[in-house]
Formats: C-alpha cells, sequence, structure tokens
C-alpha cells in the first residue's frame, strides 16, 4: 500500500477506538517504571526465573513503541521499546477484558501503547510483561520503515531523524553517547574551576575566526547583524573584566560548504585562563580527551575506520615544518628557504602559489602532505604568523605564532593559542587583515574596534582553546561523517517530483 493508503486503514482504526471510548491520543501515560530499568534489574535469567518473578507479585505499567507483533493462536507477543530498550508484552484473551481484547486487534506497528501486568520469563527466558490492560497512548497514522531493513537511505535518514531514531538503534545510541560526552566534557571543565558563560551569537562585527560570515538583519535598528563564526573576542573581554577561567559550549556557524567534516551550524567549545599559556592549554586538553574517554567510553583504545587510536598521554608534538618534512618526505632545510618553498607548492599543484606569502604556503603544504596522515593525537606548533592573527609570536622569530592545532584521526580536534595581548599588535594585524579583504579575501576579519580598545585597558597573559564538539563525537563514536553525530544537519532542498503540482 501507499502511505495515504495505510493512513487511511489506520484512521478507520481511530474511529474504532473512539466508538469504544479510548481516545487514541490521551494527556498522560500509565507508567510505573521504564523498559530500561526493568530491563537493568531482571536481566540475569539464572537468578530471575519466571517462578521468582512471580513470586514477587510485583505489576508493572511500561510505554513504548510497538516495533513488532506476531499472533500465536490466543496469544499475542509484541515487542515494546523506550529510549533505546525493547521488552515483550505477552497477550493472552485469557487476560485481558473484551474491551482490552478489542483493543489488541486495533493495534499496528509503530503505535505508542502502555501496558500492565505482572512481570513474568517466557520459556526462550525472555522478560515479559502477562498483559492484563492496554492504555493507547499514541495511534500512528504513517507506518515505520520496512520491517526488517529499517531506514537505509542516507539523504532519508538525516532528513527524517525521528525515523532513523525508531528504526536503527545503532544511531539512537551514537546521540545518546553524544549527550554524555557533552555532559563529561562540561563536568571536566568545572571540575577545573572553569566558569560556564553564555556570549552573543548575533554580533555586529564577526571575529575571533577567518571564516565566511551568514548575515541577517534587525528591522527595528535597520542595522545588519552576523551569526558568529566563533565566542572569542566576547570571552576575552571577559578576561579583561576580571574572570579568571571560562568556557562556552555552544553553537558557531560559517557559510561555507558542506562535507562529510563540515556542517554550516556547529558546536564548539572555547575557554580561556588567564595567566597561562600554549604549554598550559596542551595540558588541560590531554587532561580532558583522557578524562572524557575513560569516563564515557571506558577505554584510551578506541576504534577510528580500520584503525585503533590511542588517546594515552602524553600526546606526540611536531612543529608544522617538521610534519611537512616527515610525511612529505621533504628535507628540512627546504622549508627554510622562501624560493624552495615556493617551488614545493607548485610541485604540489597548489593553487595562486605566486600571490601567496610562503607563510600561508607553508600551511597549505603542511595540509596537502600532512594532515590527513596524523591518525594519531599529535599536536602541530609553530605556525606562520599570516595564519593566526590572534596569536602571540614565538619568542625569537616574529614570523611564527605560539599556537597549535591537535589532529587526531586526520582531522582538526582543537586551536589554540597564547593569545595575543597587545594591543598596538592586535591593531596593526587587523589592518593587514582589511587589506587582505580589499585585495578580496571575503574570509579575513574585519576591524573590531571596541575589542582593540578592551584590550588597551589590559588583557593578561591568557591561554585559549576551541575544541570541535561534533569532530569530538565522530571520533569517540566512530562516526565516519559528522551528519551522523548531528541531530538535524542542513540538507539541500528536496527537488520537486516531476509532475506533482509542485514541479516547475
Amino acid at each position: 500500500m501507499q502511505p495515504n493508503q495505510y493512513r487511511d486503514v489506520r484512521l478507520e482504526k481511530v474511529q474504532k477506538l473512539k466508538d469504544l471510548g479510548v481516545d487514541p491520543w490521551p494527556r498522560k501515560a500509565r507508567r510505573t517504571h521504564g523498559i530500561a530499568e526493568l530491563a537493568a534489574a531482571y536481566a540475569d535469567a539464572e537468578a530471575w526465573t519466571n517462578e521468582k518473578l512471580e513470586g514477587l507479585g510485583l505489576t508493572v505499567s511500561v510505554m513504548g513503541r510497538i516495533l513488532a507483533i506476531r499472533e500465536m493462536g490466543k496469544s499475542v507477543f509484541a515487542h515494546l521499546a523506550e529510549n533505546g530498550e525493547k521488552m515483550q508484552g505477552f497477550f493472552r484473551m485469557n487476560d485481558l477484558s473484551g474491551t482490552d481484547w478489542e483493543l489488541l486487534k486495533l493495534l499496528d506497528m509503530g503505535d505508542y501503547i502502555s501496558v500492565t501486568g505482572p512481570l513474568m520469563r517466557t520459556k526462550t527466558g525472555e522478560l515479559s510483561v502477562r498483559v492484563k490492560e492496554i492504555q493507547f497512548l499514541s495511534k500512528a497514522l504513517l507506518p515505520l520503515p520496512e520491517k526488517w531493513h529499517g531506514l537505509q537511505d542516507k539523504e532519508q535518514r538525516y532528513r527524517q531523524r525521528y525515523l532513523d531514531l525508531v528504526s536503527n538503534s545503532d544511531v539512537l545510541k551514537t546521540f545518546q553517547t553524544r549527550s554524555r560526552i557533552v555532559s563529561a566534557v562540561r563536568r571536566f571543565m568545572e571540575g577545573q574551576g572553569y566558569l560556564e558563560v553564555e556570549t552573543p551569537m548575533m554580533q555586529p562585527i564577526p571575529g575571533g575566526a577567518t571564516a565566511r560570515p551568514f548575515i541577517t538583519h534587525h528591522n527595528a535598528l535597520d542595522m545588519d547583524l552576523y551569526l558568529r563564526i566563533a565566542p572569542e573576542l566576547y570571552l576575552k573581554r571577559l578576561i579583561v573584566g576580571g574572570f579568571e577561567k571560562v568556557f562556552e559550549i555552544n553553537r558557531s556557524f560559517r557559510n561555507e560548504g558542506i562535507s562529510v567534516r563540515h556542517n554550516p551550524e556547529f558546536t564548539m567549545m572555547e575557554m580561556y585562563e588567564a595567566g597561562s599559556d600554549l604549554r598550559d592549554m596542551m595540558a588541560l586538553t590531554e587532561k580532558l580527551f583522557e578524562t572524557v574517554t575513560r569516563d564515557v567510553m571506558g577505554s584510551q583504545e578506541l576504534p577510528w575506520g580500520e584503525a585503533v587510536i590511542s588517546y594515552a598521554t602524553p600526546f606526540r608534538r611536531l612543529t608544522m615544518k617538521d610534519a611537512i618534512a616527515e610525511y612529505g618526505g621533504i628535507e628540512r632545510r627546504l622549508l627554510e628557504d622562501g624560493d624552495s618553498v615556493r617551488a614545493l607548492a607548485k610541485a604540489a599543484h597548489i593553487e595562486d602559489v605566486d600571490k601567496k606569502t610562503v607563510g600561508t604556503l607553508l600551511g597549505d603544504l603542511f595540509e596537502h602532505h600532512a594532515e590527513k596522515q596524523l591518525i594519531q593525537p599529535t599536536f602541530i606548533t609553530d605556525y606562520p604568523i599570516e595564519l593566526s592573527p590572534l596569536t602571540k609570536t614565538l619568542e625569537g622569530d616574529d614570523r611564527f605564532v605560539d599556537r597549535f592545532e591537535l589532529f587526531i584521526g586526520g582531522m582538526e580536534l582543537a586551536n589554540a593559542y597564547s593569545e595575543l595581548n597587545d594591543p598596538i599588535d592586535q591593531m596593526g594585524r587587523f589592518q593587514a587583515q582589511m587589506e587582505e579583504r580589499e585585495a578580496g579575501n571575503d574570509e579575513a576579519m574585519l576591524l573590531d574596534q571596541d575589542f582593540v580598545t578592551s584590550l588597551e585597558h589590559g588583557l593578561p597573559p591568557t591561554g585559549g582553546e576551541g575544541i570541535g564538539i561534533d569532530r569530538l563525537v565522530m571520533l569517540l563514536t566512530n562516526s565516519a561523517s559528522i551528519r551522523d553525530v548531528i541531530l538535524f544537519p542542513l540538507m539541500r532542498p528536496m527537488k520537486p517530483i516531476e509532475g506533482s503540482d509542485h514541479a516547475e
């Protein structure tokens, strides 16, 4: 049958329910226990035999969605699912009133019901409820995805995530794990003395990263605003204001492409600590990853595709030039000469070599040769200044800055600085960014005069870092695409079906 035909049949059942005086969508469920609670308490079939369960004299009411129904003579078995756990309902004509037996005939896969009765264990050892009463909670008018194969089409899975969660228990577990990861990160930060704060998502000037922003308009003030690309500049203002340690876990937005590792709306944590520098951020990051993997995943060794990643500390450290030399098979001395760097970039088919600075080309060479090969946790340090307009320079070499990026599984997980707190230097770098914008780089930073003013009031030495939460969840759950760890990823509009009323 087509979906509309299923719907018509089920609407007839809705009317039959109403004729029996049953509300197909009541206001409250009858429930004494959760399915997961009972499954955990009585999982041991040897300790909790059917005789012992009957001896308890325990009557329970549980609710769940019907995922399977099968009839065997005058008995019916139905699997109910709640919060990723399943329990069987065992229905016998002799146990039910005449009305409830009629209700049983109106059940469909996908319906939500509550069943009440004593716990039992079947001959096959399955924990079940011997149903004495049935309560309809929500009559499903549309069917669930095909019984045995579930929801297979990835596009449909992302567009109808609710069906994906119902049909694929592994998907539900991934998002339950995501919640536990975020909670563990938050507990860790609070345990380190950090305070969680909230900063604006709509900003008059987008800053804190080099990226193209989303633009919106405030009608009452008649002004353009930007969805934030990073919370950095506001969090630093808080350090100026006297906060010692702050962090924020929230959404950022970048008007860029969509890929297996990029979604325009994503979750990031940024943290800043007065009196700290890059080395302190490294130690904090190692401790964070070590704690979260242990507390949430129960192991320091986790699968990633065909590899196994070890989160045991300390993590490896490499300068950007050392990583290019090692993974690109390039003599280290060639990376010290500008002409050689340009020649290497041309050999790697990097675009616009003659228009880029040597520092920018080093970043391109690193991305080309090394990034995807950094599977085990590795801190990459000593970035060219062109790539980091908000970072203090290295002592003795102002061409490079005190920055690291943490790479795991061939992708960037974290980005940290010894923050630039010299307002004069900061103004000069903003001006250089503005010149890049005038030259056509629409991802270069805008001048934020208020932020520079805040620095002129005094920002102490500060360590700061951003960690991509979605990518962290990808790694820890062994998920190949960022869409697999974002509940509702951004999708292209569906094309209208030819011949439909909406086809152009």
